[in-house]
C-alpha cells in the first residue's frame, strides 16, 4: 500500500514496545510528536535504545523519508502519562509518529514541506486502515498539558484540517483576531472555557485545582488551535474558538 502512493519507508525496529500483539479495532488515535533533540541520528538511536524506554511506530526524518520502528498492531512507548476523553494511558489506543525537529529547548523549527507531504500520505492510509475519527488525531501536548508542548505551534493543524486529517475551527482569523487580548467579562466565562474544552477532549479539566494548570490547559489548547499568539492567557479569542469547536 506504502509503494501504491510513492511514500518512500524504511523499517528499522526498535525493541522498545509491549507484547502481546493488539487487535486492529482497539487503535482509536494516532498522536504526533516531535523528537526534541539536536541531531536527527541522535533521536533515532534514542528512540531503538532499550534503556531509552521510549519508542513510537513512525519517524518521519527531516527529508520527508519515513522510518518504521513498531509494526502497528504492538504498543509503543510514546505517549506516557495521558488521557483524552475516557481514555487514559493513550499508548494502549494510539499509534505514535515523531518528526524531527529539535523542539523548543534547541531552536524550534518549521516542520520541512517534505516532512508534512509525507506525514499526510502516512494519515490518510492510517486513518482508512483503522477508521481513526480525525477529532482523534492530536498532538503530545493535548494528551499531556502541563508535560508536554510536541508538535507545538509551528505545526501546520490547520492544513491538515483542509485536508480532512485533523479538526479546526471554521472562524474567520482575521475577524476574530479583534478579540485577541480582551479579557473575559467575568469568572462564569473563564469556567465555560473551560468547560468547552473538557468537551473538546481535554480530560485534564476536571482535575484543575490551580492557576498554574488552567495555564498549562490553555497554552495547550493555544498551541493547537489559536497557534499566532501563544501565552496561556484566557482571552474572548480563546473563548470564541472553543465554542466553535463545539
Amino acid at each position: 500500500m506504502y509503494q501504491k502512493i510513492g511514500l518512500k519507508m524504511a523499517t528499522s525496529y526498535s525493541p522498545n514496545f509491549n507484547l502481546p500483539k493488539r487487535v486492529k479495532n482497539r487503535i482509536k488515535f494516532i498522536i504526533i510528536h516531535y523528537t526534541g533533540m539536536k541531531k536527527e541520528s541522535a533521536a533515532i538511536k534514542r528512540l531503538k535504545d532499550p534503556k531509552s524506554k521510549v519508542s513510537s511506530h513512525y519517524l518521519i526524518k527531516r527529508n520527508g523519508e519515513i522510518i518504521n520502528l513498531v509494526p502497528d498492531l504492538f504498543e509503543a512507548w510514546h505517549a506516557g502519562v495521558s488521557s483524552w476523553k475516557h481514555f487514559k494511558s493513550l499508548n494502549k489506543n494510539s499509534i505514535g509518529i515523531e518528526i524531527t525537529n529539535p523542539g523548543h529547548q534547541h531552536g524550534y523549527k518549521r516542520f520541512s514541506k517534505q516532512q508534512i507531504f509525507s506525514l499526510q500520505k502516512l494519515l490518510y492510509i492510517l486513518v482508512k486502515k483503522y477508521k481513526i475519527k480525525k477529532k482523534y488525531i492530536l498532538g503530545h501536548s493535548d494528551i499531556s498539558p502541563g508535560r508536554k508542548k510536541d508538535p507545538g505551534e509551528k505545526f501546520p493543524w490547520e492544513i491538515l484540517a483542509k485536508n480532512e486529517l485533523s479538526f479546526w475551527h471554521n472562524l474567520d482569523q482575521k475577524k476574530i483576531k479583534k478579540f485577541r487580548k480582551k479579557n473575559l467579562s467575568n469568572r462564569i466565562d473563564e469556567n465555560l472555557f473551560l468547560k468547552n474544552l473538557y468537551k473538546i477532549g481535554y480530560s485534564d479539566v476536571k482535575k484543575l485545582k490551580s492557576h498554574k494548570n488552567t495555564k498549562h490547559l490553555t497554552l495547550a489548547f493555544q498551541r493547537r488551535f489559536r497557534q499566532s499568539l501563544v501565552n496561556g492567557k484566557i482571552d474572548k479569542e480563546c473563548l470564541l474558538i472553543s465554542k466553535n469547536l463545539i
